[in-house]
């Protein structure tokens, strides 16, 4: 879901070129979601192969991949690992949400309502143990490398770009800036151009968030911006405090009072401060390498055409544009930049 802040958030509008040469690491369940949600057939069913498997991931993947790979950016892929037990009641919140849209697709799909049919099957998105361990293995095949962290990925993602390891973290939300990431890039794995509803398309670049900025901005310190955050909704207490959006939560915690008068004075169904403790002190680890490999043509082929019933001729298409980012000599992708 991610934390909605995005009303009081500065966000600047950069170029490709100033992220030419830079390493971002991806929250890689936030792009799958992004991906099985939006590359879907026009009844809102996701693409799948020959055996009704769910492949909309691997098509994002291998098309947003190589794209951003010629724009000159490298990418590491961070993995969730175990959800803190607070995240289990949100877990099981979407799980009954998806189910009631499930039956209402059923209806919509009785009547042949094409566009009730799209709606209620976005709603529906999974994304599953198989899904997540294939997406590993194409993504390495691309020769990027893959982290996976003990919790939540945004917090391993935000803690690699502390240690400069990575210079900015790619997502749609704004979750690892609370792990005080010091850059979110957004847009990154978005097609560059979005249909609007009216019809038409719009433009779509990528958009930096800087933490420092942030801060000082709305003039509060890091832990005033969880605190802001857990008075709007976070994963860990969805929807937050009745009643609270984003600029009445910035109100309260610029108002002078402690945290604990705060939330003192509120309706208040949740304990915040074993929330913010969670945010503080998420586990995340430094056995990780970001190195980048070669690009396995068998494995990728293995994947896409043998297993998931993709074009041959557009694997090959894809991969020898790859080949042309790379000068004759080189076969890495340490090489590519």
């Amino acid at each position: 879901m991610g934390v909605k802040l995005g009303e009081i958030v500065p966000k600047e509008e950069i170029s490709w070129d100033l992220l030419k040469g830079k390493t971002l690491a991806v929250d890689a369940s936030n792009v799958f979601y992004q991906f099985v949600s939006s590359i879907r057939q026009p009844d809102g069913t996701p693409l799948s192969d020959s055996r009704g498997r769910v492949t909309s991931h691997l098509v994002g993947l291998f098309s947003r991949i190589p794209n951003l790979i010629g724009k000159g950016i490298k990418l590491c892929f961070v993995f969730d690992g175990k959800a803190p037990e607070l995240k289990k009641r949100e877990r099981e919140r979407r799980h009954t949400l998806k189910v009631r849209a499930a039956e209402k697709y059923e209806e919509a799909k009785e009547r042949e309502d094409i566009e009730a049919m799209g709606k209620y099957a976005r709603q529906v998105s999974m994304i599953n143990s198989d899904m997540i361990e294939e997406a590993k293995e194409l993504i390495k095949a691309l020769g990027i490398p893959v982290v996976q962290a003990p919790s939540e990925a945004e917090a391993q993602a935000a803690y690699m770009c502390r240690k400069k390891d990575v210079w900015a973290v790619a997502s749609q939300d704004y979750d690892a800036l609370l792990h005080r990431a010091p850059r979110v890039v957004m847009n990154l794995t978005l097609s560059q151009r979005k249909r609007l509803p009216s019809g038409g398309y719009v433009k779509v670049t990528p958009e930096l968030v800087e933490f420092n900025k942030l801060l000082d901005k709305l003039e509060i310190t890091d832990d005033q911006l969880i605190v802001l955050a857990i008075l709007v909704g976070t994963d860990y207490n969805v929807k937050g405090v009745k009643g609270i959006g984003p600029k009445k939560a910035l109100q309260l915690v610029q108002s002078g009072k402690s945290f604990d008068e705060i939330f003192s004075s509120l309706d208040v169904k949740f304990d915040w401060k074993e929330i913010f403790d969670l945010f503080k002190n998420m586990a995340v680890t430094d056995d990780y390498k970001i190195e980048f490999g070669d690009i396995d043509e068998q494995k990728i082929k293995e994947i896409l055409v043998e297993e998931h019933d993709f074009s041959k001729e557009r694997v090959e298409s894809t991969l020898k544009k790859l080949k042309e980012y790379m000068n004759p000599e080189q076969t890495g992708l340490n090489k590519w930049f």
